[in-house]
């Protein structure tokens, strides 16, 4: 890792660097306590020195606080400056150092690329093995932080990736390290896009909620079996998505319309689905539904969660019998991707600014579309063209890969009274 004020740069701003102008960084270390950044200002300003850069950081109440200065070079090269910083940091029981840095940058260059590592839990071993194959590419780490201790362990490395085929071995040998470790990795440029998404839309069925809504129907005909086969074969892209719903919805033939409100009452969210749609919404995001379900059960649920936009499949209903068809476009994997693009046209948001989440080979088009693309408890055929892919069985974990931090989320559910913390069993 680099030190705390970066590796080389260029000089930004045109800050002083003639034979009467020289720079000190001084570095503070210790126990964090109130009182000790006002003690070394207070020195800095007696001194008249120019403020270059700050940066401090706290891990488990320990400080690391770095400031460089410059002025000129008998006050920063003089015994007395050094001298009372030295016994102002004292007082405090901190350690400083205080060393020239006229070939240090003032601020580091921003970094490439962000590296999410999310596990239940991260071994020391798994993150060494993160960190070992970055270093073998000429990949430097520049920053490190936890984003998450629930329900999963979260860090988030900020790195600089060499220019060329680096980019693509990365990818290479951090999906062979989630394997071999099994944790979740998602490899994501770091930049203004990042944290510019604005529209992002999920996948119902064993996506935004456990389970699958044609199989519960055909639950009612005794027909669960058959059709939880032909799912199972669609899902990894074996059988034709149309071809698949078809056949499925052919089984509910004569099936009573009032089912569906009944099976729609008995839907289950995937845990931390309400967390991830109430904290998007916090943060101005359109949110939407895009399934290969049935618009008839999915709805209400929609407008439950406060949905922004819904597409979806409609069953042919007459005289209050479902008839085994179903009417109008149907959403498959082409339709998928296209009803992300109709949403962002009506939304006005660029498509580099979407996030699409799912877990089927029908999804495939969609997260390809999408700026963002989130297989979550994918299918293998899925997992294989995403941008990012989660095998934890909590939906909240999508707001990690986004840059969103445990401790942002549970700071805005304070404010609202919705803080709320479920036991989770071992594995």
């Amino acid at each position: 890792m680099t030190s705390p004020i970066g590796p080389p740069a260029s000089r930004a701003g045109g800050a002083p660097t003639s034979r009467d102008r020289s720079s000190l960084l001084i570095t503070v270390t210790g126990p964090d306590q109130p009182g000790v950044t006002s003690a070394l200002f207070e020195v800095l300003s007696r001194h008249k020195v120019e403020l270059l850069n700050v940066e401090q950081v706290v891990i488990r109440g320990r400080l690391t606080l770095g400031v460089l200065v410059a002025a000129g070079g008998e006050v920063t090269g003089g015994a007395a400056l050094r001298d009372e910083v030295r016994s102002a940091i004292g007082d405090f029981g901190l350690d400083v150092s205080i060393e020239p840095s006229d070939d240090l940058p003032v601020l580091r260059e921003p970094s490439t690329h962000t590296i999410v590592v999310l596990g239940r839990p991260i071994s020391a071993e798994a993150f060494g093995v993160v960190a070992r194959e970055a270093a073998a590419l000429g990949v430097n780490i520049d920053f490190i932080r936890g984003v998450s201790d629930y329900p999963v362990t979260g860090l988030e490395l900020r790195v600089s990736v060499p220019p060329g085929a680096a980019y693509q071995q990365l990818q290479a040998a951090m999906a062979r390290v989630a394997v071999d470790e099994g944790v979740d990795i998602a490899l994501e440029d770091y930049s203004l896009s990042r944290r510019a998404k604005r529209l992002i839309v999920f996948d119902v069925d064993s996506t935004l909620i456990q389970g699958e809504v044609i199989e519960m129907l055909a639950d009612r005909v005794g027909a669960h079996a058959a059709v939880a086969e032909i799912t199972e074969a669609a899902m990894r892209g074996e059988l034709d998505f149309t071809e698949s719903l078809n056949r499925r919805v052919a089984t509910l033939a004569g099936l009573p319309a009032n089912v569906l409100e009944e099976v729609g009452e008995q839907i289950e969210l995937t845990p931390g689905a309400r967390t991830t749609l109430r904290t998007l919404r916090r943060l101005g995001f359109y949110c939407g539904i895009v399934s290969g379900g049935f618009r008839q059960v999915i709805e209400p649920l929609a407008h439950e969660l406060e949905m922004d936009f819904v597409a979806a499949n409609e069953l042919e209903i007459v005289d209050g019998k479902l008839t085994g068809r179903v009417i109008g476009q149907v959403i498959d994997r082409p339709g998928k991707a296209k009803a992300l693009r109709d949403f962002a046209q009506q939304a006005g948001v660029p498509m580099e600014q979407t996030v699409a989440v799912g877990d089927g080979a029908n999804d495939i088009d969609m997260l390809a579309a999408a700026g963002l693309g989130v297989a979550f408890n994918a299918k293998p055929a899925l997992r294989e063209v995403a941008d990012a892919s989660i095998s934890h069985p909590y939906l909240d974990t999508v707001l990690f890969i986004l840059g969103i931090t445990r401790g942002e989320i549970e700071a805005a559910d304070a404010r609202d009274g919705v803080v709320r913390r479920v036991d989770i069993p071992d594995d």
